[in-house]
């Protein structure tokens, strides 16, 4: 036999043969029909009711008006001469655009420096060609530091001001700890230097509330200086132990 359920227009799921215990477990708490006997289950028809949809109520009621907002904004942008200023500016403190030039020439006065110890190293007197690439390796690297620099600084509008490099006096001739060991010594109290700076460049961009620039001075720059001051002190810490010498020639193998 065929027993039917409410006929009120809802969602309605044809269901296969099933015994009582099915149907009670599909239908969950719905009414089923009941079975006599030992009758084979019949064939029955589930309404399956659809929930009403929910109303979703404003709960802010704060509405943006990009074009009222934007007002003062356009206003300001229609007044910028392109002729001496940056379209791209906004929030932009001097102090951190002087900041950041200034690093920039600490970035070249180092490469000046290394440029320097790689002439030297490079000499056929000396014959220290791992020396040689290390620090022109160094140069390059402090250089394209600056480009770095100089790519933000006109990526947040401002201008890129040079300033004088200073000529490298730097005479590594050292009698007593040799070229290679004083060298290194150099290096790394410019590289510990030049943390101390992009510490200070950091504290400026903190001081300005300039949260882009603190982070791209962390993730850039301050990072890496950390792991080269690493590596510069164990260099330093090797060429102490072995001396003058073989062991030199030696460790500028290393260097190659």
């Amino acid at each position: 036999g065929r027993h039917r359920i409410s006929q009120q227009p809802r969602l309605v799921y044809r269901m296969a043969t099933m015994t009582k215990t099915q149907v009670m477990q599909r239908s969950g708490s719905m009414a089923v029909p009941r079975l006599q006997g030992n009758k084979p289950p019949c064939r029955s028809v589930v309404v399956v009711r659809a929930a009403a949809p929910l109303d979703v109520p404003v709960t802010t009621g704060v509405v943006f008006m990009p074009l009222s907002a934007a007002k003062e904004q356009l206003q300001t942008v229609e007044r910028i001469n392109t002729q001496v200023q940056s379209l791209a500016r906004t929030n932009y403190h001097p102090e951190c655009e002087a900041a950041i030039n200034e690093q920039i020439n600490i970035e070249y006065n180092i490469s000046y420096v290394y440029h320097s110890l790689f002439a030297f190293f490079d000499r056929d007197n000396i014959g220290l060609p791992g020396f040689a690439k290390y620090f022109k390796d160094g140069s390059d690297e402090e250089r394209g530091h600056a480009e770095l620099l100089m790519r933000y600084q006109n990526k947040r509008g401002g201008k890129v001001q040079l300033k004088t490099i200073v000529m490298p006096d730097v005479d590594v001739n050292n009698a007593e700890k040799g070229e290679a060991l004083y060298a290194m010594e150099l290096a790394l109290s410019l590289e510990k230097l030049n943390f101390q700076k992009l510490r200070e460049l950091h504290e400026v961009a903190d001081k300005c509330g300039d949260a882009p620039m603190a982070d791209f001075i962390e993730g850039e720059l301050l990072a890496e200086q950390v792991d080269a001051v690493k590596q510069v002190s164990e260099m330093v810490s090797a060429l102490r132990r072995i001396g003058k010498g073989l062991g030199v020639w030696q460790f500028d193998k290393t260097l190659q």
